[in-house]
């Protein structure tokens, strides 16, 4: 599993292999999320490792967050792949297959 980051105002999805299948972990990172403030809601889910976190971004900012969870360790950006990424690759790969299944017709 790799780290994985989709944001949109409002909305933040994280995902951590430090999490994952680790309740001290993820009950650390709610309890660290719940005192940001402008946070309204956070859910952890320790089978995908998966951390939703629903905020007010008039009172703070998806980095902020992010910047929360690297400094103690529970993340990390560098290796965060981002929705835009994944979608890319997905569609790259579903394009490389259609290109094989042309060519072997042709």
């Amino acid at each position: 599993m790799s780290y994985y980051l989709h944001d949109v105002p409002g909305r933040l999805r994280m995902k951590s292999p430090s999490i994952r299948k680790n309740r001290d972990a993820a009950d650390k990172v709610e309890q660290l999320i719940r005192k940001a403030q402008g946070v309204d809601k956070v859910a952890v889910n320790l089978v995908t490792g998966s951390v939703l976190i629903n905020y007010d971004p008039r009172i703070t900012r998806h980095g902020a967050l992010v910047a929360l969870l690297q400094e103690n360790g529970y993340f990390d950006s560098s290796k965060a792949t981002t929705n835009d990424l994944y979608m890319h690759q997905a569609a790259s790969k579903v394009s490389a297959f259609a290109i094989d299944v042309i060519t072997t017709f042709i």
